[in-house]
């Protein structure tokens, strides 16, 4: 059985959204639901996906690192080795 989706997915907290993908990948993993259900869980589970990236993003533009330069610490945006 699907789960009713959340009045607004996007309240949900990062960790209930990835707790809710844990849960979708793994009923789709057992492969023993309907091909309907199947869809609708993969359809939520690629929603809740983004949901998380979404949140992920949001809160990496808010983190900021505290650099040493010139002998005095100074605040810079947080940027995660490899990225551009």
């Amino acid at each position: 059985m699907a789960r009713k989706k959340a009045e607004n997915e996007t309240d949900l907290h990062f960790e209930e959204a990835m707790k809710r993908l844990e849960e979708v990948v793994r009923r789709l993993e057992e492969g023993d639901i309907p091909l309907e259900e199947a869809i609708v869980l993969y359809q939520e589970g690629v929603n809740l996906s983004r949901i998380c990236g979404q949140k992920l993003d949001a809160i990496e533009a808010k983190i900021t690192q505290l650099v040493e330069e010139d002998g005095q610490l100074k605040q810079k945006p947080f940027r995660v080795e490899g990225e551009a």
